[in-house]
């Protein structure tokens, strides 16, 4: 048994579709509580582009932690909360991910453990921040955001972002996907605005909490704007 990550992205239209998705942020924890192999779920809502805190009705996300995949596997295949989701849906992605580095906590303990069977012919990456930010640093780290984020969609490594949440404003998380480390690592480590938030982030102790965490994408299911972003993970 070995543990894998899934994230999965909704996109919705329509006004009654938008409701029904904000209000399953709270009703979908009975679905999810004791379903088989699940070790960690968040259900996350989105951010406008450019990682602005302003809500995306538009689109939701499920992030989960399994005890291996078949169990992931067996979710996605009979869950009754999934075919709801997908009958409201305007479309759906799966990405399944093996978990390569990981620092910090999420809600008081750090969830991942690192595979042991990564594929070195597999260049891809994905990138999930996580942090918790001070009620009174809040204006402060939001104001700062747009700087540190400065030539992030003009990287031609970057695949997918997006910004997403558990709870609007405080809570926070970036979801990205890239082509190659090469490509994350030139934006987070060469970057200048992005290491200047790094150093920031030192100098005013911005979070209560927060995580760091990379992972290799190896199943790559469903559309997002019109087509598979990674084409060549997807095992159909």
């Amino acid at each position: 048994m070995s543990q894998i990550t899934t994230i999965t992205l909704f996109r919705y239209s329509g006004l009654r579709n938008k409701l029904w998705a904000f209000g399953m942020m709270q009703f979908a924890h009975k679905h999810l509580k004791g379903s088989s192999g699940l070790e960690f779920y968040k259900l996350l809502g989105s951010g406008k582009k450019g990682f602005n805190p302003l809500p995306d009705w538009s689109v939701y996300a499920l992030f989960q932690i399994w005890n291996d995949e078949k169990q992931a596997e067996d979710f996605f295949a009979s869950s009754k909360l999934i075919r709801k989701y997908q009958n409201r849906t305007e479309e759906s992605w799966i990405l399944f991910l093996k978990s390569s580095i990981s620092r910090g906590e999420w809600s008081g303990s750090n969830p991942f453990q690192k595979s042991p069977s990564l594929d070195q012919n597999n260049p891809y990456i994905v990138a999930i921040t996580r942090a918790n930010i001070k009620t009174k640093l809040l204006f402060k780290f939001w104001k700062y955001v747009p700087k540190s984020q400065h030539g992030l969609l003009e990287n031609d490594g970057l695949i997918y972002t997006k910004g997403f949440g558990e709870v609007p404003i405080k809570h926070m998380a970036t979801f990205s996907v890239w082509k190659d480390k090469k490509s994350l690592d030139s934006f987070a480590y060469q970057n200048n605005p992005h290491v200047g938030a790094i150093r920031q982030t030192r100098i005013l102790d911005w979070y209560k909490e927060e995580l760091f965490s990379r992972f290799q994408p190896y199943r790559s299911i469903g559309t997002w704007e019109g087509k598979n972003p990674l084409p060549s993970l997807d095992p159909n």
